[in-house]
């Protein structure tokens, strides 16, 4: 309560005196006004936090989306949600307390503020609900437009809704699971003693070779500087060179490595591949570490590593969402052929590679076991392994892991024509130093090597393979100057929650996903 004032006549009679003892007094109670309505406005607390711990009888404010909402002429039960956790929180509204006019605005979409009381569900599928004594309509929906009504929606008409489909429940799990991957994979490096490295978005290398990249430039489309013989001028553009969106943070993350020993990158990459298909997106996050003084054998160490850290945080902390997911995906099954289906739930998919060592063998020791397989003999493979030098497909990467070995596996020394110029040549002249990672339902998960330190054997590779050599001038500084083994390897963040939450599509684990013709 603010204080009363004294009357003018008991103050001292001087004008300056007066104006100032007054002006005390109103800063003093506005001041305690302040905090007043400071103390009684009650805090918001996070549904998550409430459905963990709930405090039986407290009064609390909640604030979320309307997912549903039913009842009778007596009594309205509102399901809302506030995105941080896969429950959703019972609002128990009795009608007498509130106008019409109000309830009409509650409808699916709409965004609420509540205050009530905390107590024991008397429903089935909710621990506690709220009793609600005070609500207010932040944003109305319209329920004749929105578009999420709570009915199934098939993935492909929520991709053409990708600014409101975090509000699902499939959705919401997937970008929480993608949240704590991505701290999953900063602390494990961190507590490892790695150092976060920033490699450029705009590079004029192509790591990968392919070619496949967006070009950056600020040159006017129609009216180009030409050379004389035709060619763009790229002189006269804004890094007076041609410039691309990176395909690779690798060849910078090496530069890293060889001052700070152990580096990664995380960060978003870009390809300008024309494909159209569930397992390609144009715009995508990579996980790149390189580290000194490492060969074949630490790298693949580290990898396994890494992943199994990455599965069991999976297990650890997304309990709910997996539950959840998984009994999606059970559900889906049903509706399979019987040959179609995993053999395997989503957690025990993930335990599978938690708990089992991962098989190493070489490109060579499996190219001999998929040529004489079963599949392979009888022609069920699309692509048929006639002998050495094929370029597995995912067809031959999961019967490794899902059929013969039946876990994870590491396939190492693959033929150096298939692979990047910057891969070790190992001493018999026909194979490189490379790794790939495969795991169940995906094929590769990751792809790495050991680097070509060697100035004299990389600058053969790069003619071989019509690399310029003045473009890359920057990277061969670090052969010319201290050289070291080094080793690295890639991980797709994409791949990874695919994994993790059971999706089949690569566009649906990216909040927008961008591929060849859709920005979503």
């Amino acid at each position: 309560m603010s204080p009363s004032f004294p009357p003018i006549q008991t103050l001292p009679f001087s004008g300056y005196s007066v104006v100032n003892q007054w002006k005390k007094w109103l800063l003093c109670g506005q001041f305690i006004g302040i905090i007043f309505r400071r103390v009684m406005k009650t805090k918001r607390t996070k549904i998550k936090s409430l459905l963990d711990s709930p405090e039986i009888g407290a009064e609390i404010n909640v604030k979320g989306w309307v997912r549903t909402k039913r009842g009778n002429k007596f009594l309205n039960f509102i399901a809302l949600n506030d995105g941080s956790s896969i429950n959703s929180l019972q609002i128990v509204v009795d009608l007498e307390k509130f106008s019409e006019e109000l309830m009409k605005d509650v409808t699916t979409g709409a965004c609420l503020s509540v205050n009530g009381k905390v107590a024991k569900s008397q429903g089935a599928g909710q621990s506690v609900e709220i009793q609600a004594s005070e609500i207010k309509v932040l944003g109305v929906a319209d329920p004749e437009a929105y578009p999420l009504q709570p009915k199934k929606h098939s993935f492909e008409f929520l991709r053409e809704i990708a600014h409101l489909r975090p509000r699902t429940n499939t959705f919401g799990a997937v970008f929480r699971i993608r949240h704590a991957m991505a701290f999953a994979v900063h602390k494990f490096f961190n507590d490892k003693g790695f150092y976060y490295w920033h490699s450029p978005i705009i590079t004029g290398s192509d790591a990968e070779g392919a070619g496949e990249m967006f070009r950056v430039t600020t040159l006017d489309p129609a009216n180009t500087p030409k050379n004389e013989d035709g060619s763009i001028d790229y002189r006269q553009d804004f890094f007076e060179t041609e410039s691309n969106l990176t395909v690779s943070g690798q060849l910078e993350g090496e530069l890293g490595a060889l001052a700070l020993s152990d580096i990664y990158t995380f960060g978003p990459t870009f390809r300008a591949e024309n494909s159209n298909t569930s397992r390609h997106l144009a715009e995508f996050w990579m996980i790149e570490p390189e580290m000194a003084f490492y060969d074949l054998e630490d790298n693949m160490d580290l990898a396994e590593e890494f992943l199994k850290y990455l599965v069991q945080y999976a297990l650890d902390h997304c309990a709910e969402d997996l539950t959840f997911l998984e009994k999606r995906l059970i559900d889906e099954e049903k509706n399979k052929p019987a040959v179609e289906r995993s053999e395997m739930t989503l957690t025990e998919k993930l335990r599978f590679v938690a708990e089992n060592d991962f098989e190493r063998l070489t490109y060579t020791e499996a190219i001999d076991i998929l040529r004489n397989s079963k599949p392979n003999k009888k022609g069920k493979f699309q692509f048929p392994i006639d002998g050495w030098g094929a370029d597995l497909q995912s067809e031959h990467e999961r019967y490794l892991v899902e059929k013969h070995f039946k876990k994870p596996v590491i396939l190492i020394d693959y033929p150096k024509e298939i692979k990047s110029f910057y891969m070790r040549v190992n001493e018999d002249g026909k194979t490189v130093g490379a790794m790939d990672v495969l795991f169940p339902g995906v094929g590769e998960i990751v792809g790495g090597s050991q680097r070509e330190e060697r100035l004299d054997v990389l600058l053969a590779k790069m003619d071989e393979m019509n690399i310029p050599k003045d473009e890359m001038d920057w990277f061969l500084d670090t052969r010319r100057f201290g050289t070291a083994p080094h080793s690295g390897f890639g991980l797709g963040f994409e791949r990874l929650i695919i994994f993790v939450t059971g999706m089949s599509n690569i566009r649906d684990v990216i909040p927008f996903p961008r591929s060849a013709g859709s920005m979503y």
